[in-house]
């Protein structure tokens, strides 16, 4: 394998390595899954493998466009940041709920209750399709 080839492997698994960190964290209840045969063990390998593939592409697609539209968010101090953590972006929308209705004549409406200006930014960052799935699917009530 060629120096510049080797030098993008060892970049890619410390990426890959440092995307699993969340296993250590007493957060994530890594202790609570039970999987003894190894067609499950490999199955939900690669699911995580395919929620942290997600997961970067989503906060490489939020860092991006911040940089190209020179805008920040803030971080968890409340200082001004162009590379947040798709982490710290999942946290902000904590707190958010989702109020049904059904009325008279049958109609379900859903809202989502109190929907900040960081979070539209933050939609709108990603991108138009989930602007469109949160803003216009779900009614906004402040």
């Amino acid at each position: 394998m060629s120096l510049p080839r080797q030098t993008e492997f060892v970049i890619c698994e410390q990426t890959i390595e440092r995307g699993f960190a969340f296993l250590k964290d007493p957060l994530f209840l890594a202790s609570s899954v039970f999987v003894k045969k190894p067609q499950r063990i490999m199955a939900l390998a690669f699911i995580m493998v395919l929620c942290l593939l997600v997961y970067r592409l989503a906060e490489g697609r939020v860092r991006q466009r911040l940089a190209a539209t020179d805008q920040t968010v803030p971080d968890q101090l409340r200082r001004p940041t162009a590379r947040p953590t798709m982490r710290w972006l999942f946290q902000c929308f904590e707190g958010l709920d989702l109020h049904h209705l059904t009325l008279p004549d049958g109609t379900r409406i859903t809202q989502i209750l109190r929907l900040s200006t960081l979070h539209r930014q933050i939609l709108h960052l990603l991108g138009p399709a989930y602007e469109d799935q949160c803003l216009i699917s779900f009614g906004v009530a402040n």
